[in-house]
């Protein structure tokens, strides 16, 4: 091949030069290494950058939360772990925080586990956020769904207690009865004084349940009682998920 037939088949520019035809190829379409993805022209390459990075996020705080409950597997935590972070961002839209606000965790007690007692979603609330900043954090959202969906009976029953116990001082008061069964019971247009029914319903309570006569109700009391009688386990008010709404939305035991 003479000087002249080199330049000319330079001048096509693969024998030439193969870096620059490489160089040429790959603008394109670029090629970029996000878990075997090819990354078309105009695509911002950060975007897939911080995908990735959450993604490996995501992965590293399911195995570390998965190890500490007892009733999601990895793959569980991972999708709870992303649905938490889809409801934060909705709520994050209109307002900041670092969870779920009082508000939020409210409304899907309501829509997706048909709660209705403003008194116990309240609670539900306050048992969940454990670090009592105003927030249920992931790591919370996580080990408190794992109890509410899926707890032993005897987690349960240490549930229900913590939320009835509203003062936290380890019982479960006369006053503290009264209070829950008046704010959860329907008035009736027929009922002049329904507080002395109210009375009459803590008194039956207590018989019930209070077995050193103390006149409140240590957790052996109630837990006593449930296991006596399981109807008695949201005696004071509903706080668990109510089983038809579980059954139609296809929500897990």
């Amino acid at each position: 091949m003479n000087e002249g037939e080199l330049k000319r088949t330079g001048s096509r520019g693969f024998h030439s030069n193969p870096c620059k035809q490489f160089a040429r190829a790959a603008g394109n379409y670029r090629i970029y290494s996000f878990a075997g993805t090819f990354v078309q022209p105009g695509v911002n390459v950060e975007v897939f950058e911080m995908a990735e990075m959450n993604r490996r996020m995501i992965k590293n705080l399911a195995e570390s939360i998965s190890k500490e409950v007892k009733h999601f597997n990895k793959t569980e935590v991972e999708h709870l772990i992303r649905q938490f972070n889809s409801l934060v961002g909705k709520q994050s839209d209109r307002r900041g925080g670092s969870g779920l606000d009082r508000a939020r965790f409210r409304n899907i007690l309501h829509n997706t586990f048909g709660l209705t007692d403003d008194m116990m979603m309240d609670r539900v609330f306050r048992v969940f956020d454990k670090d009592n900043d105003s927030y249920v954090s992931v790591k919370e959202w996580i080990e408190g769904l794992s109890v509410f969906l899926r707890g032993t009976f005897d987690e349960k029953i240490k549930y229900c207690f913590d939320i009835y116990d509203l003062n936290g001082n380890g019982y479960i008061s006369r006053e503290e009865m009264f209070h829950m069964l008046k704010n959860s019971l329907i008035r009736q247009p027929t009922e002049e004084d329904p507080e002395e029914g109210v009375k009459d319903l803590v008194e039956i309570a207590l018989k019930k349940m209070d077995h050193d006569h103390d006149s409140q109700l240590s957790y052996a009391d109630f837990e006593r009682a449930v296991k006596d009688e399981s109807l008695l386990l949201e005696a004071f008010g509903t706080c668990l998920p109510d089983a038809k709404v579980k059954k139609k939305k296809k929500i897990p035991n």
